[in-house]
């Protein structure tokens, strides 16, 4: 394998994404080199006045059933992998050129079931079967041949042809990029024809996996700074992410920015964006939560739960945000980044004031999606749906007192936010804002008592609330701590051997107790 450039005289460009693919072509041309192509790209790179040669001349062969069949050729395949002075005869023989370089990118199948409207038909049509195949030839004869997939690579190929073309290490870069590629292509593609296998969830699942994320930014360092780190996000990741936010100002985002982040994002996206939501997370904990007429009365809400927590953290809303709400952010806290669907002109003209605060437009989210949850052991991955609220009709009340409309209402309140907590997790609520939470704890009523002394040293009580408790009792004694505190309902999944036991305390105690039916623990 030379070190030498690939002097290139041909080349193939047959791309679905034609950006900067005129330019590129005139870059070609201009340093005579030779440039065979299809369909679409064929007459773009033609419409601007550029010679090109299409493959149908090359081959002899017209393209057919509708561009399914066009560059399955042996005249393509054999000059991308013909190894040059070792196959020379072989390629004359058979009247055969030699291709210099493969530009090419593939069907746009992500994009195309990314579409709410999409059918079965056009997402099979979407697959491309030629463009994979040239791809991997190319980059598997990188000795001889160059193969860029990537217009942002344009600039960089183009400034390689002064010297022929580009070097071994180049080359070996950008296969690289294509096995890349084709490899994240054929996950697509195979997690789409698997994602209705059937009722069993089990089935749901492929028996091999394959995953590409593409990087984002490189990072300072991990959750500590001696860790290596970066974020990477999915090929075409959903809307209303971090993936898929807008950094607006402020310094680039932590490792550890990233992972609270996207815990306050979720649970805040988790309550009706028509009422206003405020999530301030601490540690991938929610440390205050609240639903109110106004972001300012949510956030002051979710703020007053705990206060010296909030110092430092991540708070998310699932409205725009104005600029009166960011001058009593400012002015009250230290914040290390606030994210929400957006902000006003105003705000951000505020936010100038302190220009290491990061803000994050995040746009409208996205509806639910069928994405997985990963969670990295050692030797392998550990692979599950991403846990759901489920309904609300299939809870039930299990004591003799019946919850009341508003206890109801603080009951869905909390239930949603014990999902966002670290097991074993305790929220206590009332009036739609939390007053206390428990997270994290090795004992289910060690959380139910801290939930009740940081509530108090807060200076709020929990007389009252309702409690959220994100999986079963396994014995009585947080219900009667609960009662202790003065606790006036609990929401809990239910199933403990020893339910009847906890629901004889509650209704000894006098406290509504309703049944969800579905656990949330979360790790």
């Amino acid at each position: 394998m030379t070190s030498a450039p690939t002097l290139v005289r041909r080349a193939l460009l047959s791309v679905s994404d034609k950006t900067g693919i005129v330019d590129l072509a005139r870059a070609l041309a201009a340093r005579d080199i030779q440039i065979l192509s299809t369909g679409g790209t064929a007459k773009a790179i033609r419409d601007a006045g550029i010679a090109v040669t299409d493959v149908s001349d090359v081959t002899g062969f017209p393209e057919i059933m509708d561009g399914r069949v066009k560059t399955l050729h042996p005249k393509i395949h054999g000059g991308i992998l013909g190894r040059r002075g070792q196959d020379d005869a072989v390629m004359a023989e058979h009247g055969i050129d030699g291709i210099d370089l493969v530009v090419l990118n593939l069907y746009p199948f992500e994009q195309t079931i990314a579409r709410p409207d999409v059918t079965d038909g056009d997402a099979i049509e979407n697959i491309d079967i030629g463009g994979p195949a040239m791809l991997r030839a190319a980059a598997k004869n990188h000795a001889h041949v160059a193969v860029v997939v990537d217009p942002a690579d344009y600039p960089a190929l183009i400034d390689s042809l002064e010297s022929g073309g580009p070097d071994i290490a180049m080359r070996r870069q950008l296969a690289a990029k294509a096995f890349a590629l084709t490899a994240g292509y054929d996950g697509a593609i195979t997690a789409y024809l698997t994602r209705d296998a059937g009722e069993d969830a089990q089935a749901e699942l492929p028996g091999t996996l394959t995953l590409q994320f593409e990087r984002v930014q490189p990072m300072r360092y991990g959750e500590n700074p001696h860790q290596f780190a970066a974020f990477y996000r999915e090929r075409t990741p959903p809307a209303g992410t971090l993936a898929t936010a807008q950094q607006l100002q402020g310094k680039p985002l932590s490792y550890n920015n990233v992972a609270d982040c996207d815990a306050a994002v979720a649970c805040v996206q988790a309550f009706d964006p028509a009422v206003p939501a405020c999530v301030i997370v601490k540690h991938a904990n929610p440390c205050g939560v609240a639903t109110a007429a106004s972001l300012a009365e949510a956030y002051e809400a979710a703020y007053a739960t705990d206060s010296t927590s909030a110092f430092g953290g991540i708070i998310a809303f699932n409205q725009a945000v104005d600029a009166p709400l960011i001058e009593t952010i400012l002015d009250r806290q230290f914040v290390e980044v606030i994210a929400a669907p957006a902000f006003t002109a105003a705000a951000t003209d505020v936010l100038t004031r302190k220009k290491n605060v990061r803000a994050l437009a995040l746009g409208e989210a996205a509806s639910a999606t069928t994405a997985m949850d990963y969670k990295r052991v050692a030797g392998g991955l550990l692979v599950q749906s991403m846990d759901s609220a489920g309904t609300q009709d299939a809870w039930t009340v299990a004591t003799e007192l019946q919850p009341d409309a508003t206890m109801r209402r603080d009951l869905a309140f909390a239930w949603t936010v014990a999902r966002f907590v670290k097991s074993n997790a305790i929220v206590y609520a009332k009036n739609a804002r939390t007053i206390g939470i428990g997270a994290g704890q090795m004992s289910r009523v060690d959380s139910a008592r801290l939930g009740v002394d940081k509530a108090a040293r807060a200076e709020l009580t929990v007389r009252g609330a309702v409690m959220a408790s994100d999986a079963f009792f396994p014995f009585r004694d947080s219900i009667d701590a609960a009662a202790e505190a003065g606790v006036s309902a609990i929401i809990q999944p239910g199933g403990s051997i020893r339910d009847d036991e906890v629901i004889g305390a509650a209704n000894e105690h006098g406290i509504a107790m309703m049944l969800t039916g579905r656990r949330h623990f979360r790790h």
